[in-house]
């Protein structure tokens, strides 16, 4: 499939979706949201790919969120009726974050509104000292990211970001954890990559199964998590014998590994 306003790319087993209007700050209209859903739907679905990289083009931003512009015209031409019609409930943010496989957000500039939302639908973060956040819909009147930034950073944090709409820069954002890696932005791609490429080098079923899992646990007390882990581990993946596990050290009989 052509698009628009993205880029897709894959290498080593990686699939990387860039969000491509770096003149309006890689803004998401209903063009790019329906490319990005699209592109990570069909990642999701390829066996070539072990793992999906999201970021922005250029480095002022991500994404600066919705398109303004965009939204603003259909409030001058359509009236509630026609504009819930024309805007239906979307399950874009949704179905990113329940992808079966991992993803990773490159965080190249700052991710405001929508942006926010889908960064911490994401898997991974990995950003550098130029970017920063801000979950802004209490500013202007709306909500999101109540089902989102909890599982990221915890609740006390998620009520504050969410109830005061501020910026969140780098080195905060990395202190609290929505962040795991923050780097020098010329070592950006190069570490972001690394821990793709380490990701889809894995065993395929075992990451794709570990997510599975770690989504289903949420809100399910001890019990529940490791018999849905036993149950997945004996019916859905059994896991790997010791032949198939460990080759290299069984290749080497006990020996250790040479320096």
């Amino acid at each position: 499939m052509t698009y628009e306003h993205i880029l897709v790319d894959a290498e080593d087993g990686v699939g990387v979706v860039t969000l491509n209007r770096p003149d309006k700050l890689n803004a998401m209209n209903r063009l790019l949201s329906d490319e990005l859903h699209d592109a990570v739907k069909g990642m999701g679905a390829d066996d070539a790919i072990g793992c999906i990289v999201v970021t922005g083009a250029g480095d002022r931003a991500f994404s600066a969120g919705g398109d303004i512009h965009e939204q603003r015209e259909d409030d001058r031409r359509y009236g509630e009726e026609e504009l819930d019609a024309r805007r239906p409930p979307r399950r874009g943010s949704y179905e990113i974050a329940a992808c079966a496989k991992p993803t990773i957000g490159m965080i190249n500039g700052l991710a405001y509104g929508g942006a926010a939302v889908l960064a911490s639908s994401l898997d991974i973060r990995v950003g550098c000292e130029g970017c920063s956040f801000r979950f802004l819909a209490a500013a202007y009147g709306r909500i999101n990211s109540t089902w989102t930034l909890p599982n990221q950073v915890g609740w006390p944090i998620a009520k504050a970001l969410l109830f005061s709409a501020r910026v969140v820069e780098a080195e905060e954002a990395y202190r609290i954890g929505l962040l795991n890696h923050l780097v020098p932005r010329e070592q950006l791609r190069a570490k972001t990559m690394e821990l793709a490429r380490m990701i889809a080098g894995n065993n395929r079923a075992s990451v794709i199964g570990i997510k599975a899992l770690l989504l289903e646990h949420m809100g399910q007390n001890l019990e529940q998590q490791w018999t849905k882990e036993r149950h997945y581990t004996t019916h859905v993946a059994r896991g790997a014998k010791a032949e198939d596990a460990f080759p290299e050290f069984i290749a080497r009989r006990g020996r250790p590994l040479s320096s």
